[in-house]
């Protein structure tokens, strides 16, 4: 396994965490059109035609891998992006970060993982950002959205204890897996969480479409498969850090195609919330599996 980061690597790397942070305004703009459970049924279901035929199955691991699809796939997403269609992309990418301070809750809790000072720390600091965003008066009326996506980062915590306990498998592997079991799961949970779906197909234009198509090519297909070869190129402690350009990439994005507005609070919010992941992950960064997908 190379030990130093090449140049070349370090900028497919970025430009991983560019397309992935991107993914919260391209969101955004699909959900302006389509229903957050219809429009997360329609990316995973492309991510199974793509994936699917070249999914090797999981032997052994039927049931586990479903439960997995049921707490990530329907649970997490579903919340994320209803969460998302109610407040800024710049809030909801600063926010569904404390989905590492939650895995290393959660990893103390069941893999007797000390937390330490410095993680306690790291928690402390990240929640504080968060609550810190929370407290501006733009997000007054949409706590819930703001509820919803935390509890959503909760939820991937759980689904990130799951795929630990799964022990070694295939990321691609999974995930294709995922998408397959989820996808009816999602188009189940729309027909009975949500309505007009037919009348938002129709209506829905290039936009729409293209922001799923974004979600499932890009984002899993191009996005995911360079992550995975990072993975097996580089330990752990080298490609995990770079996580911590997703929520800059997610505000940047909010700013530049949605016109949100950088406020201090928000930077400072923000600011503190990556630096508490960061020290979590820093000190420990196997806290949050990186096969898990994550946006």
């Amino acid at each position: 396994m190379t030990l130093e980061l090449r140049p070349l690597h370090i900028a497919v790397i970025v430009g991983v965490m560019a397309i992935w942070g991107l993914n919260f305004a391209v969101a955004k703009i699909g959900l302006q059109q389509l229903p957050p459970i219809l429009m997360m049924a329609l990316r995973f279901g492309l991510v199974a035609l793509l994936l699917g035929p070249f999914a090797n199955p999981p032997k052994g691991r039927w049931r586990a891998v479903f439960l997995i699809s049921v707490t990530l796939g329907l649970l997490h997403f579903s919340l994320m992006f209803t969460g998302l269609s109610g407040i800024d992309a710049a809030t909801a990418a600063i926010a569904i970060q404390l989905q590492v301070p939650f895995a290393a809750l959660l990893a103390a809790i069941f893999f007797k993982d000390m937390l330490g000072w410095r993680r306690a720390l790291g928690m402390a600091i990240a929640f504080g950002g968060v609550m810190l965003i929370a407290g501006e008066p733009r997000l007054q009326g949409s706590y819930f959205s703001l509820s919803l996506v935390i509890l959503a980062a909760c939820i991937w915590s759980v689904a990130n204890i799951q795929i630990k306990m799964l022990g070694e498998i295939d990321g691609m592997t999974l995930n294709a897996w995922v998408a397959i079991f989820a996808t009816p799961q999602l188009l189940l949970a729309s027909m009975a969480l949500e309505d007009g779906q037919l009348a938002a197909l129709a209506a829905a234009d290039w936009r729409a479409y293209a922001s799923v198509t974004y979600q499932s090519v890009l984002v899993f297909g191009l996005g995911y498969g360079a992550w995975y070869w990072m993975l097996g190129r580089y330990r752990v402690t080298q490609t995990m850090p770079f996580m911590l350009l997703v929520p800059v990439f997610g505000v940047l994005s909010g700013i530049l195609f949605l016109g949100e507005t950088l406020t201090a609070t928000l930077v400072t919010g923000g600011l503190l919330t990556v630096a508490g992941v960061g020290i979590i992950v820093l000190r420990r960064p196997r806290v949050a599996a990186p096969e898990v997908e994550r946006v």
